[in-house]
């Protein structure tokens, strides 16, 4: 079974690049203190990697 993480939106997306705003919404955030279920993928890693200052993460234990 893959290893969860959630992912929270703690900074607005205005005034970002629109890459960073397209990042930001593959991975399903649109408001702030939004908050997302993924799978911990080498994808999202590197999804998480390009919008690392507006968002927080955390791991889930199951």
């Amino acid at each position: 079974m893959a290893r969860k993480i959630i992912i929270r939106q703690i900074k607005s997306g205005i005034g970002t690049k629109p890459k960073q705003r397209a990042t930001l919404k593959a991975l399903g955030l649109r408001k702030i203190n939004a908050e997302r279920l993924h799978d911990d993928t080498p994808v999202i890693r590197g999804m998480i990697d390009k919008v690392s200052h507006l968002i927080s993460i955390k791991e889930v234990d199951q």
